[in-house]
């Protein structure tokens, strides 16, 4: 259960952050234009992906020596200090919906679902490099365990803004909002930098 929690803490902190997809997410939503297909292949592929990191990492590991060991966590320690600078930064940053409706088929909009899933590059170090490294260390349970967590993170996520997306878009324009919601990330991502320097020296 420690691990499933952690997974699902993990996943959402990083999913949090809104980007191109979040806000494609609200629109879809917004627009009543196949919401359930859209969330179902961002959760889908978040899954797909986390995964794919969590057995990569599992499976090459063997090949780690102390030296690459320590430069995946030094990179990790990089990703998570530019990925808080990034939270920090966006403090006062504006998100924008685009309301019009426009008749589009389920099969442009599994097309464009999949460019902004695949095509975005922040897609591959969260859930691949981040989770997947994260992770290395752990017993192969106690990965799959983490992986279900932050999947489980991300059905959950995708979901509530593509259906509560009249909602949540109200707020999502609200700076103040925000404001809390980076703290939040800041304060995990913080936690989890100072749980890999323990695991470095320990």
């Amino acid at each position: 259960m420690e691990f499933l929690l952690l997974g699902f803490f993990t996943g959402l902190s990083l999913i949090l952050a809104i980007g191109a997809q979040n806000i494609f997410v609200i629109e879809q939503g917004l627009k009543k234009q196949h919401a359930f297909l859209v969330c179902l292949i961002c959760s889908l592929s978040d899954l797909i992906l986390i995964f794919t990191g969590i057995f990569l990492f599992h499976y090459f590991s063997q090949y780690f020596n102390s030296t690459i060991e320590l430069t995946f966590n030094v990179l990790l320690i990089i990703f998570l200090v530019h990925f808080i600078y990034s939270k920090i930064k966006s403090h006062n940053s504006e998100v924008n919906f685009k309301s019009e409706l426009k008749d589009i088929s389920k099969f442009k909009i599994f097309l464009k679902t999949l460019g902004f899933t695949y095509l975005n590059p922040h897609v591959y170090s969260d859930t691949v490099f981040f989770l997947g490294n994260f992770s290395k260390n752990y017993l192969l349970n106690q990965k799959i365990l983490f992986g279900i967590g932050a999947s489980i993170a991300s059905f959950l996520f995708f979901y509530l803004l593509g259906y509560l997306s009249n909602y949540l878009s109200k707020y999502a324009k609200n700076k103040n909002i925000w404001k809390v919601i980076n703290i939040f990330i800041i304060t995990f991502m913080i936690f989890l930098i100072l749980f890999i320097l323990k695991d470095m020296i320990s």
